[in-house]
């Protein structure tokens, strides 16, 4: 059987549709575009429905055929989400009240999705972790109520099933995958005390040695939890306002690696600065994570959380793995340029590199060989629209924003794990009428004084390392440490400057007429200075043989060089005077 097609929902404000992904990217002719302003759109996690609400009331409409199976008269809905086994649907409304009504309406709603019927009506205010979480055979669901989380027990709302309230716990992520459930919670410090974060196996809360694993730090105003695939382990992200040393105005950060059979550590980054992103491979095996200040570095390390292979430094934020986990994308938005660097991860071998400026959203479909790029409206709110890539670069369908429309967002249709095979990594860009955008080389800033001078090591802003392969018995340089990489570098520049400096044979002169050879006047001194000149002028004419050859060189081997005019007068006297009157 044929795998299918992804659908990508579009919504913008000339309304919303679904377009039956690449290599077609046309327009799903069994869903009517609504031409409406939709405040949001959503997919069930299996992809096989599609809801929305376009201001009037939520829809929901199976994606195999375009079939209603639900509508709400609910026309200010902003945030929806199915549960995993599509039986509740959850819709969310900005909380408000008036003099009439002081309390305001319970703005959160759980519905019966294929009755229609209301599970349960609740207050949540804050927009954060509005949606409650569930395990994927729905027996748990867990909501953070009043700094203490309530569990629910086979989408029985009104019986609160469980609590877990320790001190005040600030935020939680329930794991992946079916039973047994694990919950990873965050308590931040206070009054000296440090924050932690704990996991605990549902139902077993109580009790000293309850928590699966623990670790503890200081530097959190906030933290990001991320399980892997498996809920095996956990990526913490830990996050202060305020660099109290100065040296970062994004605060500071560090990530910390907790497994539920107990283990824990502090993951040690190689370059001071934040912490951008970090990705756990689909395979749960290893994780990657972007960091340092720019030009940044990006590291791939095992569960033992250590480096397996170092990507170098570039102009990247951000990390994607595809959904099959055999390739990964190194990217840089915001700020930066757009550029991608898209990377074979089992060879370690970079695919391509293409350029994607304004970029404010990226997803791999979930066939693994597709990318969405978009630029999206109120982030950025010119050059509106998106483009479907192969990671191999070539842009296969384009589509701009119309004058006066704006894009607000784009959205693949997701598919249970396995549906997609892996398939073999391909070098080669597909042919596209659009063709493909390869980043162009960048070149350092150079201020003006310097720009009509060759560009010098010394003249680099940023020193740029090169990948490694970390992995124990890498052959080459790769296999190196930092330090040892180092140490080899120094004693190759050293070897370089010793080679330079050694005069060549006899039986290679230089093709000019100062060479060594020539009549003395018979005055030692003369003849001395005479020899030192022609020496100087030798190795003059072959530092501008390795310049000719596009060899990079020194700031004081160009100074050398600007004194040939020089050396070639003071020779020229001592010449006539060796000739006399």
């Amino acid at each position: 059987m044929a795998p299918p097609t992804p659908l990508l929902a579009v919504r913008g404000s000339d309304g919303t549709l679904l377009l039956r992904g690449p290599p077609g990217c046309e327009e799903d002719p069994s869903f009517h575009r609504d031409p409406r302003h939709s405040r949001c759109v959503t997919f069930s996690r299996d992809g096989t429905l599609f809801g929305w609400c376009n201001g009037d009331k939520v829809s929901v409409v199976k994606t195999s055929d375009g079939s209603v199976v639900s509508t709400f008269d609910l026309p200010k809905t902003t945030l929806l989400e199915f549960s995993p086994l599509n039986t509740v649907l959850v819709t969310w409304q900005p909380y408000s009240k008036s003099q009439e009504n002081p309390q305001g309406d319970a703005n959160l709603q759980l519905w019966e999705l294929q009755t229609g019927r209301l599970l349960k009506a609740l207050y949540q205010k804050k927009i954060e972790a509005w949606c409650p979480s569930w395990s994927e055979d729905e027996k748990i669901t867990v909501r953070s109520v009043n700094n203490e989380l309530h569990f629910f027990e086979n989408n029985d709302f009104n019986t609160i099933a469980n609590k877990l309230h320790m001190q005040k716990v600030s935020d939680f992520v329930l794991s992946p995958g079916g039973q047994p459930s694990k919950v990873a919670v965050y308590v931040p410090g206070s009054k000296g005390a440090p924050s932690f974060v704990r996991l605990y196996q549902y139902p077993q809360f109580g009790g000293p040695g309850a928590a699966l694993a623990n670790k503890s730090f200081f530097k959190a105003d906030r933290v990001s939890m991320l399980w892997n695939k498996k809920a095996s382990a956990l990526l913490v992200t830990a996050s202060t306002e305020v660099d109290k040393t100065g040296a970062s105005y994004y605060g500071e950060q560090t990530l910390h690696y907790l497994a539920v059979n107990g283990e824990s550590a502090a993951v040690q980054l190689p370059k001071n600065g934040p912490i951008y992103d970090v990705a756990w491979s689909p395979t749960s095996t290893e994780f990657c994570a972007v960091y340092g200040f720019m030009p940044a570095k990006a590291t791939v390390f095992n569960l033992k959380c250590d480096p397996v292979f170092d990507f170098g430094t570039g102009p990247r934020n951000a990390v994607y793995y595809s959904p099959q986990g055999h390739i990964l994308v190194l990217a840089g938005f915001g700020n930066l340029r757009g550029q991608m660097e898209v990377w074979d991860v089992k060879k370690y071998k970079q695919v391509s590199k293409p350029q994607v400026p304004d970029s404010t959203h990226f997803a791999w479909c979930p066939d693994g060989e597709h990318i969405v790029t978009a630029t999206c409206s109120p982030r950025l709110r010119v050059s509106n629209g998106y483009k479907i890539w192969h990671y191999t670069g070539a842009v296969l369908h384009r589509q701009d924003a119309a004058a006066g429309a704006e894009l607000w967002e784009v959205r693949w249709q997701p598919f249970p794990a396995g549906r997609f095979p892996e398939r073999a990594v391909k070098y080669q860009a597909p042919p596209s009428e659009l063709g493909s955008t390869q980043a162009p080389p960048t070149q350092a800033y150079r201020p003006p004084a310097l720009r009509h001078l060759p560009a010098t090591a010394s003249s680099k802003l940023h020193e740029e390392e090169p990948p490694q392969n970390l992995r124990p018995g890498a052959s080459g340089e790769k296999s190196l440490s930092k330090s040892a990489l180092k140490n080899q570098k120094k004693r190759e520049a050293k070897k370089a400057a010793k080679q330079e400096a050694k005069p060549e044979p006899p039986s290679d002169p230089a093709p000019v007429n100062n060479s060594q050879s020539g009549p003395t006047c018979g005055d030692p001194e003369t003849d001395k200075k005479m020899k030192n000149l022609k020496k100087k002028l030798k190795a003059i004419e072959e530092l501008k043989e390795q310049q000719a050859a596009g060899k990079t060189l020194q700031k004081n081997q160009l100074e050398k060089m600007q004194k040939e005019e020089q050396l070639l007068k003071e020779l020229e006297e001592l010449e006539e005077l060796e000739l006399g009157p």
